[in-house]
């Protein structure tokens, strides 16, 4: 405990009596947040789709930028891990489990009520598709991509502390390593803790969907998704203390490979057909409505406003809440890789992986209800086994999902575990033990309160509402790398990279790329073989 900040205590500080009254006034809870959530979207929703708007806007425009040449790190380093593990590890960690929860049920809930059309048209299918290509697309992997890169550009180049408030020294100075910076890492570790709970929260309430579709003995209801909680706190501790080298990297690999049998299975015993041209159809008007659609707020259409309140606020206010835990781990992870390389991994291939999952998950969703399946009727943690359900095999395939959504549960608490364990440890070094195991208890209460106290909606509402002050943390860390990058030297046109001297450039044991000490901010260590974010 002797590595602890004070970022641990202070965070540790707010958290704990949100569990405690969760624990002892469920309602209660469950009553303020509900207050607290329709005050924060009435009046800032609009907050919501400008920033990750702006974010998006912005890391395109950085990495098409003479400074997309720039290498995290010395220009010497390379990449420490292989694309496809690196991809592996960001994906696992950024979407998980939301993508197998809401694959079936974001794009049917939008088949029967979508935001324009006339509802269980084609019209509506069509928008059904594109809203949940919107929701899972750019904008999250946007808001995921900037502030992973102002921490790797922070750490690994520039040598600063490997936290939240490190990537802010250009425009708060040493003001960074005071009550500022503190105040600043404990609002992320914050967000970072909802953020991680909501999707804790609605893995759980997956797999009691799962679990009730094989067995109608088993019910959908909170004693037996806190005991899921419990059964699966204990895997990802065990995961998280065996380090990222072998229990984060083997299991993502593992869920990779998982989801792509489950994935191929939906696309051959459904109509492959339909479903591919679902997905090259809503990818076009995916990118032709995307402007329109990233900044509709609907003023003078109630209905409208309170879809858009409901779906993309709740996704963005999620993602932002999230971006701490992801891109502080995708951050950790990506050392040695140009700034043009790692915007075009980090947005496209997720982007276009995530269309084909909604392409072919809620494309055979969507035809099923057309013709009766009723998954509609379903709980909404139910609906992908209701499809399974309705193809050969369904029962293999779904207890294949169940094992699918565990692995993602086990990776993604593993992974928060290390990085809330990270951010609240002096200069953001690789947490102690101890630390790690109080992070992942934590999150874990937090995920067990929310489902008592307020159900799905409770674990919606805490992430809209503790992404709120995060989002302006958001923007700061915007402004602060572009005058960081401002400050870079210019690289010659045609000249190889490893000619030029980074600013501050660090290497492994934290010296500068020419051997001197780095700029009296002390990097932590980042050794050979470890990495460590939604």
């Amino acid at each position: 405990m002797r590595r602890t900040s004070a970022v641990f205590w202070a965070s540790l500080a707010v958290v704990l009596p949100f569990i405690l009254w969760g624990a002892f006034s469920p309602s209660s809870l469950d009553s303020a947040a509900n207050a607290a959530r329709s005050f924060v979207v009435d009046r800032f929703g609009w907050f919501y789709l400008l920033t990750a708007t702006i974010v998006l806007v912005a890391v395109i425009v950085l990495a098409a930028t003479r400074w997309g040449r720039i290498r995290l790190g010395a220009d010497a380093d390379r990449p420490e891990y292989s694309t496809g593990a690196w991809f592996a590890m960001l994906f696992s960690a950024g979407m998980g489990i939301g993508l197998v929860f809401w694959g079936v049920a974001e794009p049917v809930s939008h088949f029967l009520t979508p935001p324009t059309a006339t509802p269980e048209s084609t019209e509506a299918a069509r928008d059904a598709l594109r809203y949940s290509f919107f929701h899972w697309g750019l904008h999250p992997w946007g808001i995921y991509a900037v502030l992973a890169l102002a921490l790797a550009y922070a750490r690994f180049r520039r040598g600063w502390k490997a936290t939240i408030s490190g990537a802010l020294r250009p425009v708060l100075g040493d003001r960074v390593d005071g009550p500022l910076g503190t105040a600043v890492d404990t609002v992320a570790v914050v967000a970072t803790v909802f953020g991680v709970a909501t999707s804790l929260g609605l893995g759980a309430a997956q797999i009691n969907g799962g679990l009730n579709s094989l067995s109608d003995g088993i019910a959908i209801g909170s004693g037996v998704q806190l005991a899921i909680i419990a059964v699966v706190t204990v895997l990802f501790l065990i995961s998280a203390l065996s380090g990222i080298n072998r229990g984060i990297k083997w299991l993502s690999t593992a869920n990779v490979v998982l989801a792509v049998a489950l994935f191929a299975f939906v696309l051959f015993t459904a109509s492959s057909g339909r479903l591919v041209g679902a997905f090259t159809t809503t990818l076009g008007s995916y990118f032709a409505e995307l402007p329109t659609m990233s900044l509709q707020t609907g003023p003078f259409d109630a209905e409208r406003s309170d879809w858009i309140n409901g779906w993309t606020i709740f996704y963005w206010a999620w993602w932002i809440s999230w971006s701490p835990f992801v891109a502080t781990f995708i951050a950790r992870i990506s050392r040695g890789r140009t700034i043009r390389e790692f915007v075009i991994g980090v947005l496209a291939v997720p982007t276009l992986v995530s269309g084909l999952w909604f392409s072919v998950f809620g494309g055979a969703g969507i035809l099923a209800e057309q013709e009766g399946a009723g998954l509609a009727g379903q709980a909404t943690e139910s609906q992908l086994f209701a499809l399974l359900d309705t193809l050969p095999g369904g029962v293999i395939a779904g207890i294949g999902a169940m094992i699918l959504i565990v692995t993602f549960f086990v990776t993604s608490a593993d992974s928060a575990t290390f990085v809330l364990g990270s951010l609240s440890s002096r200069g953001g070094q690789d947490p102690a033990r101890v630390v790690s195991v109080i992070w992942g208890l934590v999150i874990s209460a937090s995920a067990a309160v929310l489902l008592v106290s307020g159900g799905l909606g409770g674990v919606q509402t805490a992430s809209i509402v503790a992404a709120f002050p995060f989002a302006i943390v958001l923007l700061l860390v915007l402004v602060s790398l572009a005058k960081g990058l401002g400050q870079e030297p210019r690289l010659p046109r045609r000249a190889p990279e490893e000619a030029h001297t980074p600013v501050t450039a660090t290497s492994a044991d934290g010296s500068t790329a020419n051997g001197s000490a780095s700029n009296g901010a002390t990097a932590a260590p980042a050794k050979a073989g470890t990495a460590g974010t939604s």
